[in-house]
């Protein structure tokens, strides 16, 4: 074989080589006109190479030049190539994956203050504006300031396990925030004015109108002189500042272990103003919590003197009164925390 035919087989060799380059797009093809000209076992170029044996020694190196020479192109010409397919790969990656500012953002869905919490918060205001601190305790309770310091008799329905979650023999969950009261007592003299909201717990079941856990706020006021026309007169004041000027309250005779007298408070309906409907049974009144004067045995257990000072004490749900300021039927939807209804408040 003579160094001009093997030297025109390299000239034809970079011609295909040439046209070939034309059709790799990307990774793949690459690799495959890589090891189609220049792999080790079956490479057309490498297959030249391997008749440089079979060419007379003094045309030898004229061929090994001009086949080093096509190498070194291919190589050149294959790295640019790879070069413009990683841009062009990392361009198209950038083009696809961009993130465009000027869009819209996804639209949160934010929390909203539950209305228990703003039934409490403006029933806690109207009292802090009258005047009172707002007091919390434990709402695991032992029986004694949970129900003996109240004046609980023993024989008192409210202690059957039936409605009281027992923890221990001498240990519940709070039935009420009256335990508060006494608390506060025992560790300030009077005067004394203080309402205490918070969680209580009973044994109900789960229904629209009932709940083993809800909330209550209740208030006490001690002074020299207090009178049933100022607890009157109180309670009068926060009803018509929580639910309208219009608003009308009556007392109704009733029976508290740890109040004496003691009374119901009624107010004139919210939905009908007091003419007669549905939600107040044609009655126009709608009972709304239990208030009396302080028993005088509740002020010798946290040792003040019933000859020098005299209270009055009230309680109420917190629930009772979001059912009349949001007409909410059903007391389940409070504890369902459903976005639906959260967001409406």
């Amino acid at each position: 074989m003579s160094s001009n035919f093997g030297i025109e087989q390299l000239r034809l060799l970079e011609q295909q080589f040439e046209r070939e380059c034309t059709s790799v797009t990307d990774s793949r093809s690459l690799e495959d006109i890589r090891a189609r000209y220049l792999s080790r076992k079956s490479g057309l170029l490498t297959s030249q190479l391997q008749n440089l044996g079979k060419l007379p020694a003094a045309d030898r190196a004229e061929f090994g030049r001009v086949a080093n020479q096509l190498k070194n192109r291919i190589e050149l010409t294959l790295a640019d190539l790879q070069h413009n397919i990683v841009q062009r790969e990392k361009n198209a990656a950038l083009e696809s994956e961009s993130l465009d500012v000027t869009l819209p953002g996804n639209t949160r869905r934010i929390g909203h203050r539950h209305p228990l919490t703003i039934v409490r918060k403006e029933i806690e205001d109207i009292f802090i504006a009258m005047g009172y601190t707002v007091e919390e305790g434990p709402e695991v309770e032992t029986t004694y300031y949970n129900f003996d310091a109240l004046n609980t008799p023993q024989a008192h329905p409210a202690r059957d396990p039936r409605d009281t979650f027992y923890i221990a023999d001498e240990l519940v969950l709070r039935t009420h925030t009256s335990p508060v009261q006494i608390r506060t007592m025992e560790k300030m003299k009077p005067p004394v004015r203080i309402i205490c909201p918070g969680k209580v717990f009973r044994r109900d079941a789960f229904d629209p109108t009932h709940s083993p856990m809800f909330h209550q706020v209740e208030g006490l006021l001690v002074d020299e002189g207090v009178t049933f026309s100022d607890m009157k007169g109180t309670l009068e004041r926060f009803h018509k500042q929580f639910f309208g000027e219009s608003t009308r309250t009556r007392l109704r005779p009733s029976f508290f272990p740890f109040t004496e007298p003691s009374a119901e408070v009624d107010i004139s309906c919210v939905s009908c103003g007091g003419t007669g409907c549905r939600n107040c049974k044609g009655t126009g009144w709608i009972e709304v919590m239990g208030c009396g004067m302080v028993h005088t045995a509740l002020f010798r257990n946290v040792g003040y003197d019933p000859q020098k000072y005299t209270g009055f004490a009230f309680g109420g749900g917190i629930e009772r009164y979001a059912k009349l300021r949001y007409n909410v039927e059903d007391l389940q939807f409070y504890f369902q925390n459903d976005m639906r209804f959260l967001e409406q408040f």
